[in-house]
């Protein structure tokens, strides 16, 4: 277990007189498109947004989970709290089981191809801010989630090695991603690193079993890690593959990319601005922001968790609620769902986001989550009420508001950022 003052050190990473995030001297990853909660015919997927949300809430109480065994609950937002694992209903769960992988709309991340061991063994990875560890499934994995996954094989690899440690996550769905902790080579792109920490799941949640990718590439601060050991980005940077543990996302249609050591300065235009994240929490955490939708302040003082493992955005109830009271004819979309339906001819294009600095608009085609039914003209949006647990006043932001801008994340100057697209 770390002791708080490791923990801490690993989180700061380097002083804070670490200089500017260095553009253009990184690594490109090209990502494949993440789905939205739309069909192709852009009619909401009630069901598959459910799992979405059962998915985040799940991950976020184990990231808790893993801060408070690293430092304790004095690291948490004021009012944050574990809460209860939550199950997908019934109707959730069925349509999970009965999917394929040649459904259309399976890609749900932002994910990249990377290659473990020696020789290299192909996986195609979840590119995650809102989580700190590696993962993938192992060979002895004989569930049928695995059927279908790129699988690590301890055995073929020269560099590969087993620790005496356990990597496990609990998801809604009655099942675990769980398994031993390994040590081996990660590259991607021409980045590599040695003697990365990873688990290579024996066991996977259902609930993963007809996604695309393999696994995930967590990207937030090491007090995040079930592993608890420093994330691929952190040992980039310690072993000199990478000048700055700095890494920028841009995301959207076409040209989705991560780009690790610095920001790329071909996708946005004007400076990045800066924000400092601010408490202990592990999190890509920036204070001081404020939502509006046209001239009408939503809330203020909000903290943001920036999230790309997620397509939606997560706001405390009461805040929501005023949000949604702003758009003519909007109302709760079923019993305690958290989200909101409103015709769509208002589908709002005047929702921003701001720290201090620029209004970050969300554009209409991120708000609106799909159609409500090929018979009914309402819409269904991206901005959800739900207490994830995370604390007063915080809000959890997804890729609905991230497709918007230029998204930069830096360990050396503890900051978050955004810019404007090209």
């Amino acid at each position: 277990m770390y002791s708080k003052a490791c923990a801490i050190a690993l989180t700061l990473v380097l002083p804070a007189t670490a200089s500017p995030v260095v553009e253009g001297l990184g690594i490109r990853v090209p990502f494949q498109k993440r789905s939205a909660l739309a069909d192709s015919r852009g009619i909401f997927d009630y069901a598959k947004a459910v799992r979405q949300v059962v998915h985040d809430h799940n991950k976020h109480r184990s990231n808790l989970q893993n801060v408070e065994r690293h430092v304790g609950r004095d690291a948490f937002n004021e009012g944050a709290d574990i809460k209860s694992l939550m199950e997908l209903p019934t109707h959730a769960l069925e349509r999970r089981q009965s999917e394929g992988l040649n459904d259309e709309d399976h890609d749900e991340f932002w994910a990249g191809n990377i290659a473990v061991g020696t020789p290299a063994q192909p996986f195609y990875i979840d590119f995650d801010t809102g989580s700190s560890d590696l993962w993938f499934p192992s060979t002895k994995c004989t569930q049928s989630a695995c059927s279908n996954k790129h699988k690590y094989n301890l055995s073929v690899s020269s560099t590969g090695k087993q620790t005496d440690r356990q990597f496990s996550i609990h998801y809604g769905d009655g099942s675990a991603v769980s398994g031993p902790v390994f040590t081996d080579t990660v590259g991607f792109a021409g980045l590599t690193v040695k003697d990365q920490y990873f688990s290579a799941a024996t066991t996977l949640s259902d609930s993963f079993g007809s996604q695309a990718n393999d696994g995930i590439l967590g990207l937030g601060y090491p007090l995040l890690s079930n592993i608890q050991k420093p994330p691929f980005v952190n040992s980039a940077k310690a072993q000199g593959v990478i000048r700055q543990a700095a890494f920028g996302f841009k995301l959207g249609n076409v040209g989705s990319e991560l780009y690790i050591g610095g920001t790329d300065k071909t996708q946005y235009t004007g400076d990045v601005e800066y924000h400092n994240v601010v408490g202990n929490t592990g999190y890509w955490q920036i204070g001081g922001g404020q939502l509006t939708i046209g001239s009408k302040i939503v809330s203020t003082g909000i903290k943001t968790v920036i999230d790309s493992g997620t397509t939606l955005i997560y706001g405390p109830p009461d805040a929501v609620a005023k949000l949604y009271a702003s758009i003519p004819g909007s109302s709760m979309h079923g019993a305690n769902t958290g989200f909101y339906s409103f015709p769509c001819d208002k589908v709002p294009s005047n929702v921003a986001f701001s720290w201090g600095g620029k209004q970050w608009t969300i554009s209409a085609e991120n708000f609106n989550a799909g159609q409500k039914s090929l018979l009914e003209f309402t819409c269904l949006g991206a901005i959800v009420a739900k207490d994830l647990g995370l604390g007063d006043n915080v809000w959890l932001v997804g890729d609905s508001f991230m497709k918007n801008v230029y998204s930069a994340f830096s360990f050396e100057n503890n900051a978050v950022g955004f810019a404007t697209l090209k």
